[in-house]
């Protein structure tokens, strides 16, 4: 194939070559063409299914041509042909503001998906709150003011869970807490807090994962990202309200300083956890977030995370899974993934889901001690975080991001990272008509 292939999109079967006529892709000529039948049940889907076997042509750079081309379409195709090497390998078509909004959120999926699928060695906690503040920084540099709090002041400050998660890494663990206020205005109130998992690499800790299950780890600091590139593409699509972002950020490791099974953490709001399994956690260090973003006061909440197993298998990993115990959160997420054609799916959770995981030492465990948490494991970790969110949960939306990445390529994705979640979340924060 050339450098840059011309790819059409049609609903017409080929006159030309009867033998393709019902093919998903054709070739016509030099162009490659698209051909999605009227009856056609999921055709954004289809879509992305022939874009991820166009780029197995080895086609280097994909340039949109033709009137068929919608946004939705357009999208479906770059989530399809993009991948490690080819992030940004699209050309779109259509009017200029057309054009200017799918390249703004091509080069911020571009920014969190290479982000993710960065090594434990390249992206350890530091440099991943320090990127996530510089990246902010560069599109409202008088607008965003950054603090990144480390290692031994964790401690001194109460952060306790990212400290006790993150103290075995010579890599030291780390809260960035940035606030983005483009009002002018110090005392404006906070719109939204975002809270995001920053596990670098999870080893397990004590509770040691197998090879396997350690071998895509890098992808664990997937929630981070995503919040972060939502908060970037809303600022490119305009966003006027004050927003605060809280990234928990550690190494899960093990050395003799590693915290253990049976330790008792105290956070800052009194809730005692002991850990009954040191691999759960993403619940530990988000505790801290969302405590930090209790405190800003805010009148919603949203942290996303890649936290459960337990959401995968529910999901079969092509959902990211949605939490509250205000419904109203849900109904808004559940119609702003249907905008931006987002898979979101809810799961149970009642404020009963708290006492999930009793403790005989202390307010609450952190997770159960058996394989994944045992029966429920994504809703009884949902539970948990309900602990740590003000208003008895009202304003708060919890996303378990089971589709954020894929270890090997399948019909709609290459392999590495997805950062589903980042549409919808930035619609969130620049929408009210789904208010």
């Amino acid at each position: 194939m050339t450098t840059q292939t011309h790819i059409r999109l049609t609903f017409t079967a080929s006159q030309k070559n009867n033998w393709q006529a019902d093919n998903l892709i054709q070739f016509v000529d030099n162009d490659i063409e698209i051909y999605i039948k009227d009856d056609e049940l999921h055709p954004l889907r289809k879509i992305q299914q022939a874009a991820r076997k166009i780029e197995t042509l080895n086609v280097e750079h994909a340039v949109l041509v033709g009137e068929n081309w919608s946004e939705a379409n357009q999208w479906a195709f770059t989530l399809g042909f993009t991948c490690v090497e080819k992030l940004t390998a699209v050309t779109f078509t259509g009017d200029a503001s057309e054009v200017e909004a799918l390249n703004n959120k091509l080069a911020v999926y571009a920014w969190a998906r290479d982000l993710v699928n960065q090594t434990p060695a390249q992206l350890y906690p530091e440099k991943l709150a320090q990127l996530s503040a510089d990246y902010l920084k560069s599109l409202a540099p008088e607008q965003v003011q950054a603090e990144i709090i480390c290692g031994e002041a964790l401690k001194e400050q109460g952060w306790t869970g990212i400290y006790h998660v993150g103290k075995a890494s010579v890599n030291k663990p780390c809260l960035l807490m940035l606030d983005y206020n483009p009002t002018g205005d110090e005392n404006a109130p906070v719109a939204t807090s975002l809270v995001g998992k920053g596990i670098t690499f999870d080893s397990g800790g004590y509770s040691l994962k197998s090879s396997v299950g350690m071998f895509d780890m890098k992808c664990d600091m997937g929630g981070a990202a995503v919040v972060t590139a939502a908060l970037a593409l809303a600022i490119k699509n305009g966003l006027k309200e004050r927003v605060k972002l809280f990234l928990c950020c550690a190494e899960n490791l093990v050395s003799g300083d590693a915290y253990k099974l049976s330790d008792i953490l105290t956070y800052k709001n009194g809730v005692t956890v002991e850990i009954a399994n040191t691999d759960a956690e993403g619940r530990v260090v988000l505790a801290d977030g969302l405590l930090a973003a209790s405190e800003s006061k805010s009148s919603r909440i949203i942290n996303a995370a890649t936290l459960t197993g337990a959401a995968v298998n529910a999901t079969g990993g092509d959902y990211i899974a949605l939490f509250a115990l205000d419904q109203h959160m849900v109904e808004q997420a559940k119609q702003m993934a249907a905008h931006t054609h987002e898979l979101v799916w809810q799961l149970p959770l009642e404020t009963w889901h708290q006492d999930k995981c009793p403790s005989a030492f202390a307010d609450t465990a952190n997770s159960r001690p058996q394989p994944g948490g045992g029966a429920g494991g994504a809703s009884n970790a949902a539970g948990f975080l309900s602990r740590f969110v003000p208003n008895n949960g009202q304003g708060w939306l919890h996303c378990d991001l089971s589709s954020i990445y894929h270890a090997n390529a399948n019909s709609l994705w290459a392999a590495g990272a997805t950062c589903q979640g980042i549409a919808t979340i930035a619609g969130l924060l620049t929408e009210n008509k789904y208010a």
